[in-house]
């Protein structure tokens, strides 16, 4: 395990700073386009239930809904294999450009798929093959990113590399957005009966816009001029424990992101509010990770990952249940707000070192497969079936309504146990 290398040091110095902002747009447009994908399907799942997954129950229906947004993780670990070994291979730029074109298509095909009224059981299983698709593609977009970004300005890796979250809030502030302005301006039947398919539209916009840019940056580090041995094989065999640290330092941090996504619905079903009360919790949520990541990445450079992640998730471990007592104890659409910007705040701030951290667990020949199979397990693990977990959890009476905050007390403890170890190991 490698913090840095002289080698990445020498290739800074030959990067023009001007263009640093292009290589952050290049590789922040195709990460934003994954997480507006995912957010706006978790946004949407009350109305995605009731197109493509109809059933008796209610309950039922949205579980089918959130198993199938859950399922889609499963996949995203080998896609974060497959697509960070290519990378490490044949160059970031190249798997970064195959990830954005197979993410495109799946949001396409989103957009357009009829209904299960129209044709019947083949809707959810076409939905759960392009959930899949998206997963797959998905899974080696942030390995390849954050390895491009840290390579090409290793002295700033906190900053450059907290890009990779920004552009999740902005991504997650524009899903949030198209549901408070579609559940305000359209009525219920509409937006039922079509609505829900303009969020989609409108994210097969940002894929060929991605696709140009990312065409017009090149690599940091350049594939391998001689023949290695395989990332993967590297990876199971000598950095097993870099990958476990770096899933563990991830799960807060991606439950949490999970229950700002899963908030509409919450709202709905437990707090018996009105959808758009949840949207405009999530978009300031949304909007404090767009602004404060970038600045707690900054800070992370100069008094360090561990020190920073610490404070924030000892924060985060003390807020929770009072949060989620507030929140069941008086349903206020301002208690909700406060709330959830709140969890939002320390997220963020949480989250901005985060990519670097990573990053710096692993040696730049297998960094893009590191980054992709440790996220993508964390994500898949921690963040993806979270909101089934959460629904499925609140069936049961003596949880109920506090469900999120047990569940994420859990992994908060867990996160911290993993940031503890590797301060102490001094591995970043």
């Amino acid at each position: 395990m490698t913090l840095s290398t002289p080698a990445d040091a020498q290739r800074a110095a030959t990067v023009d700073k001007q263009n640093i902002t292009r290589l952050i747009v290049a590789t922040s447009v195709g990460n934003a386009l994954e997480w507006y994908d995912i957010s706006v399907y978790a946004y949407f799942a009350v109305y995605l239930s009731k197109a493509f997954f109809p059933a008796n129950d209610p309950t039922t229906s949205l579980l089918l809904t959130f198993g199938t947004f859950g399922l889609s993780f499963m996949i995203r670990p080998l896609g974060g294999v497959l697509l960070g070994a290519y990378a490490d291979r044949h160059g970031r730029k190249a798997s970064l450009m195959l990830s954005i074109v197979l993410m495109t298509f799946g949001t396409l095909a989103l957009a357009v798929m009829p209904t299960y009224q129209s044709i019947g059981i083949v809707a959810p299983i076409a939905v759960i093959l392009a959930r899949l698709v998206q997963g797959f593609s998905a899974g080696g977009e942030f390995g390849s990113s954050t390895a491009f970004l840290v390579e090409h300005m290793p002295e700033r890796r906190g900053f450059v590399a907290s890009w990779q979250f920004a552009s999740q809030g902005v991504s997650g502030l524009l899903g949030a957005g198209f549901g408070a302005l579609l559940t305000t301006v359209m009525s219920p039947d509409d937006l039922q009966s079509w609505g829900w398919r303009l969020p989609f539209l409108f994210g097969v916009l940002i894929g060929p816009v991605g696709i140009y840019i990312r065409n017009h940056v090149d690599d940091a580090t350049p594939p391998p001029a001689t023949k290695q041995e395989s990332p993967v094989v590297e990876l199971f065999t000598r950095q097993k424990l870099a990958t476990i640290l770096a899933i563990g330092a991830l799960a807060v941090s991606t439950a949490v992101n999970y229950l700002i996504v899963y908030m509409p619905t919450y709202v709905v079903q437990k707090l018996h509010m009105a959808p758009s009360v949840g949207f405009v919790a999530s978009l300031v949520a949304q909007t404090a990770v767009a602004i404060l990541a970038p600045i707690a990445g900054l800070v992370s450079d100069r008094i360090g990952r561990t020190t920073h992640m610490i404070i924030f998730a000892l924060l985060l471990l003390v807020s929770i249940f009072p949060a989620f007592l507030l929140l069941t104890g008086n349903p206020t659409p301002m208690i909700v707000l406060l709330g959830v910007l709140w969890l939002g705040m320390l997220k963020s701030l949480y989250y901005g070192p985060l990519a670097a951290l990573m990053s710096e667990l692993f040696p730049p020949a297998t960094r893009a497969t590191g980054l992709g199979l440790s996220y993508n397990i964390g994500v898949t693990v921690f963040g993806g079936m979270g909101p089934a977990i959460m629904t499925w959890m609140g069936l049961f009476a003596p949880i109920g309504d506090l469900a999120p905050g047990y569940y994420l007390t859990a992994v908060c403890i867990l996160s911290l146990c993993t940031l503890f170890t590797i301060r102490r190991m001094r591995l970043a």
